[in-house]
């Protein structure tokens, strides 16, 4: 393909947050997600880290005519890295990908962790079970380590940039399973 394509596996999963079409439900072995905080950024935000025994489900989407310029805007802080093998995509479309992932010179840790923002969460979850259904929700909770940080519910004012609206459904499965992993409110 003469264009690449990108993995998404937090935000970029939920098709309301972005316009890159098309984009395709996908799967890459060897990377699980975590919850990181970085140098110059207050709140902590979820990265892709390699792990040689984990799958995440994400997407991934075609990145018009090579420009990787407004991507890489709205990746801010992440790099990109080209996936060399490890993913599988939905009716087997072949492609050329990269994923986004925090540079592990940049990761901090904090003696008082900043709050992962609910509104954030909210966006990705809401993505999984679009996307994949309560399993991928579930699935996402499973691959993803940090929850041990707390998280600052501002769903009434949202804080999280791309904040979307969820079903009453959708938030209530988001505190089931964001209490199930251990996760605590604040």
């Amino acid at each position: 393909m003469s264009d690449p394509f990108f993995f998404g596996y937090g935000s970029l999963v939920n098709r309301a947050t972005h316009i890159y079409t098309p984009a395709h439900r996908a799967r890459l072995s060897g990377w699980r997600r975590a919850w990181k905080h970085t140098l110059g950024r207050q709140t902590p935000f979820l990265t892709g880290v390699p792990d040689a025994d984990s799958v995440i489900d994400g997407l991934v989407a075609l990145v018009p005519g090579s420009d990787w310029a407004a991507l890489d805007l709205r990746e801010e802080g992440y790099a990109r890295h080209a996936i060399a093998g490890g993913l599988t995509v939905e009716g087997d479309v072949p492609v050329a990908a990269q994923v986004y992932a925090v540079a592990p010179h940049t990761m901090v840790v904090q003696a008082d962790p900043a709050p992962i923002l609910l509104s954030y969460l909210d966006v990705v979850v809401q993505g999984y079970l679009r996307e994949f259904g309560e399993q991928g929700a579930r699935d996402f909770f499973a691959t993803t380590d940090g929850w041990e940080t707390p998280v600052l519910n501002d769903r009434r004012d949202p804080r999280y940039p791309r904040a979307q609206r969820l079903h009453p459904d959708e938030t209530a499965l988001v505190d089931t399973l964001l209490a199930a992993a251990g996760g605590r409110v604040i």
